[in-house]
């Protein structure tokens, strides 16, 4: 049951975030690309260092607390779903303040799609 330790804690991030997608309407599913982005801008950095961490023997992990499932550079899979939980829940957890606050972001700030510097314009 330990070796559950780590992909129990990313199901519980999930699971306890999930409500608020459909409870506030919070619509990050729905935006799979800026989700994406996030995921990206936050996960490459930080994959990298990782790698480069355990490569040095700063940390390990611990594979009796893990499935015992290691992918390249030699990170448990845990530790590459973590890279994806954590955003996932960090824009769910803004996304539902700002939809209990009534704070318009990006395309949603009122800002027509055509006008000069709008979402729709062309970059």
């Amino acid at each position: 049951m330990e070796r559950l330790t780590y992909v129990a804690m990313l199901v519980f991030v999930v699971v306890a975030t999930l409500p608020l997608e459909v409870l506030l309407r919070t619509r990050v599913y729905a935006r799979l690309r800026r989700l994406a982005l996030v995921v990206v801008c936050v996960g490459v950095p930080f994959v990298l260092w990782d790698l480069a961490a355990t490569a040095a023997g700063h940390w390990r992990f611990d594979h009796d607390q893990t499935l015992g499932l290691d992918l390249p550079g030699g990170l448990p899979v845990e530790e590459w779903l973590f890279f994806l939980v954590v955003p996932l829940a960090s824009v769910m957890t803004l996304e539902a303040v700002r939809s209990m606050r009534g704070w318009p972001v990006g395309d949603e700030a009122g800002v027509p799609r055509d006008a000069p510097g709008g979402p729709g314009e062309a970059s």
